[in-house]
Order: structure tokens, then C-alpha cells, then sequence
């Protein structure tokens, strides 16, 4: 029954994403200014809506972990497969978004990057996220994932300043479309669009999340395991 339903669920999704792509590029009009590469957008923009959103799920199981570390170790185990599948699962959408912008900064500016505070903050963020990926993948010890969780939250502090990046300073970054200064936003045609995108995007991402979850728990309980019986052979 689980595997039916994991199965119609990712039938769905894909069925979505079909449905977005076509509506991206057949259907939204070009934009006035910026042409056919505008289509970028359909992409970039959830994709990073969806990094932001996983390394909110990375900074909830950070905390959880530490919290219940001492007290409640197989609680604390579950947070720890939480921070690690959204911090794994945020570095991949979050390669799309710095892949993705240069594409479209490339016709739109004329250069592939600039040091704008969006950009810079942006590229900060995967760089922690990817950092925290090495450590729990090459260090060694007992506090690895003590030290992997605080690293965890460091890095989701820089979350809303990415997010603010184009609100608190004067960047080439284009303004906010929504929520932004008078005379933002976007045609019922594009808005449409980006939102059929934004929602089957998302849904991707929460099955990879949950297999990924999956795959770490599964990882977690196979270690315990080995670990009682090394020390059951030692006795």
C-alpha cells in the first residue's frame, strides 16, 4: 500500500512538472524587456523557494538534534536524518538557482556573475550547506553531528539575509516581483505560471526530501546495529 501510494504520488508530480514545462515555455508570453530568456524564471524562482524551504527543514532538525541529544537519543537520531536530508536535498536546488541566474545574467547583463549582495549572499549559503555536507561525509568522531547540527543553523541565519539581500541594499539583482516597491508584480499570464511551477517543484522536492530521509534513517539503524554487535562480540 506505502509503495502504491508513493508511486501515485510521484506520478502526480511528474504529471505537474509536464504540466508546468509546457506552460512555461509554450504557453506564458515573452517578456517586454527581457524576451525568451524571462522563461528562466519558471525555474529559477522555485528552485530557490525550495532550497530556502529544506534548509528551513536542516535548521528545524539541527535544533531538534541538540535538544535531544542527552535525553532522547533515538528522538534526536530522527531530527539528525531530518537536518541531513534537507541540507542535501536545499545544496541541489540551491546549485540550480547559482546555475540558472548566471544563464540569465548572461543576456540580461552582458556578464555570466557580478558581486552583488544577492549573488554573494546566495553563493555564501551553498558554500556553508556544502561545507556541512563534507563534514558529516568525511569527519569522524563522536560530535560530528553535534558540530554538523550548529553548522546546520549558522547556516539557515543566512536564509533571510539572501532573501532581504535586494530590500536592505541597492543590488543589480532585479527587484522583488512580489511584495516589492510600487509597481512590482507580474501579468495574471506569468504569475500563473510561476506558481503551477512553484507548486510541482515543491512537490518534487518533498519526494526527494522523503526518500532521502529514508535512505539516512535506514543508513542510521544499520550503524547502530553493526556497533551492538561489535560489542556484544567483544563481550
Amino acid at each position: 500500500m506505502k509503495k502504491f501510494a508513493i508511486g501515485l504520488y510521484a506520478a502526480i508530480v511528474v504529471a505537474l512538472m509536464v504540466w508546468g514545462f509546457y506552460q512555461a515555455i509554450y504557453v506564458a508570453p515573452d517578456d517586454a524587456m527581457q524576451g525568451y530568456v524571462f522563461r528562466i524564471i519558471y525555474y529559477h524562482v522555485p528552485s530557490a523557494e525550495v532550497a530556502f524551504l529544506f534548509f528551513a527543514v536542516s535548521l528545524v532538525g539541527s535544533i531538534g538534534f541538540l535538544a535531544c541529544r542527552r535525553g532522547y537519543p533515538d528522538r534526536a537520531q530522527v531530527f539528525d536524518a531530518w537536518a541531513v536530508a534537507g541540507a542535501e536535498v536545499g545544496v541541489v536546488f540551491c546549485t540550480v538557482v547559482l546555475l540558472t541566474g548566471p544563464l540569465w545574467a548572461r543576456r540580461a547583463w552582458g556578464i555570466w556573475w557580478t558581486w552583488d549582495a544577492r549573488l554573494t549572499t546566495t553563493l555564501v549559503l551553498w558554500l556553508i550547506y556544502v561545507s556541512y555536507l563534507l563534514l558529516r561525509r568525511f569527519a569522524a568522531g563522536p560530535q560530528v553531528q553535534t558540530l554538523a547540527a550548529v553548522l546546520g543553523i549558522f547556516g539557515a541565519l543566512d536564509v533571510p539575509i539572501v532573501y532581504m539581500s535586494n530590500r536592505w541594499w541597492r543590488t543589480q539583482h532585479p527587484a522583488p516581483v512580489f511584495g516589492g516597491s510600487e509597481g512590482s508584480g507580474m501579468a495574471p499570464s506569468m504569475a500563473n505560471v510561476l506558481l503551477w511551477n512553484m507548486l510541482s517543484w515543491t512537490l518534487w522536492g518533498l519526494l526527494v526530501l522523503g526518500l532521502r530521509y529514508r535512505v539516512e534513517r535506514k543508513h542510521q539503524l544499520n550503524a547502530q546495529q553493526e556497533a551492538l554487535e561489535a560489542l556484544e562480540a567483544k563481550i
